[in-house]
């Protein structure tokens, strides 16, 4: 299944907030509908994202004109402002308006195709680098969900863990829960189970002691944007897993495609990090786990300085850090 496509003229997700308890496709026919599902994470990670955008320029351009249309693609490119690939998907197919919107359209789904040949090309070029760096058989922990949700299929970092689990040559997998909506526990752990990965799962915290206690010969993450001098922005709680990564003395590696690259913003400073709810760390499940008037801060995304990266694998190159 895809995570996301065109289909009929509207725009169809995999609805990830209903997961794992159900697997449901929602039907998005304006693009408000769209925005709502992309800051609910209805759809989410970063490849997902950009072609997200894509579609919303596409649906702006067969359900309004002017001024109202102009409007609708700017607020497509706002609605989450971390992942760089949101506002790349819809500036390259806005790019396209003036020659109608069967050239919007068209050049969205050419995104759409790109995104799913490059989860394939990170998944054997990652694997490689891996088995190269740790080993025959890597026993690896990932952060948040890089798979097919977060992408169209495949994905980014868990293509890689899957590639190796195909090749028979995976030592195992651990995935971080990723508090405080727990894309690791509810869906990076479902991707795994379909395919019929073994894994474990741990609460985020547990990431640096597990490395040192060498039960992790790496960590494989993927990023929401990869700014000009290497530093990694991406889910929160990747930073600490570096950390515990380089004193563990073992590989941090970000697998991510291309387009997630961002060589406009000059390090992870500049980089608007998104603030949610805070109430979304003071519950879980509907019920509260503070008591009444506890303040919450919640910040979607850390940034992982270049000095802490191992190795960024992209769709078309590895870039290796120096005395990495």
């Amino acid at each position: 299944m895809r995570t996301i496509d065109w289909v009929d003229g509207a725009i169809e997700i995999i609805d990830q907030t209903a997961l794992p308890a159900q697997l449901t496709v929602r039907r998005l026919t304006t693009v408000p509908e769209l925005i709502e599902a992309i800051q609910s994470l209805a759809v989410r990670g970063a490849p997902a994202l950009g072609v997200a955008g894509a579609l919303g320029v596409a649906l702006a351009a067969q359900t309004s004109t002017g001024a109202a249309r102009d409007e609708q693609v700017a607020a497509v490119a706002a609605a989450r402002p971390t992942a760089v690939n949101l506002a790349g998907g819809v500036d390259r197919a806005a790019a396209r308006l003036p020659e109608g919107a069967a050239a919007v359209l068209a050049e969205a789904l050419r995104l759409r195709d790109e995104e799913v040949a490059s989860s394939a090309a990170m998944a054997a070029r990652g694997a490689d680098l891996l088995q190269e760096r740790c080993g025959p058989a890597p026993r690896l922990l990932t952060h948040c969900n890089t798979g097919g949700l977060a992408t169209v299929t495949g994905g980014t970092a868990l293509a890689v863990v899957t590639e190796l689990h195909r090749r028979g040559t995976l030592g195992g997998v651990i995935a971080s829960e990723t508090r405080p909506l727990l894309q690791g526990a509810r869906l990076t752990a479902w991707e795994l189970g379909r395919a019929g990965v073994p894994y474990r799962v741990a609460v985020d915290s547990a990431g640096p002691f597990l490395l040192a206690r060498g039960e992790v010969d790496a960590v494989v993450v993927g990023a929401d944007r990869i700014c000009a001098n290497g530093d990694v922005v991406n889910k929160i709680g990747t930073y600490s897993h570096a950390l515990g990564a380089v004193r563990a003395g073992v590989p941090f590696v970000v697998v991510a495609p291309e387009s997630t690259l961002d060589p406009q913003t000059p390090t992870g400073a500049e980089v608007p990090i998104e603030d949610r709810d805070g109430a979304e760390v003071l519950s879980f499940d509907g019920s509260s786990t503070a008591p009444p008037g506890a303040v919450g801060i919640n910040p979607a995304f850390d940034v992982t300085p270049a000095d802490l990266v191992t190795a960024i694998v992209t769709d078309t190159r590895i870039i290796q850090f120096a005395g990495a």
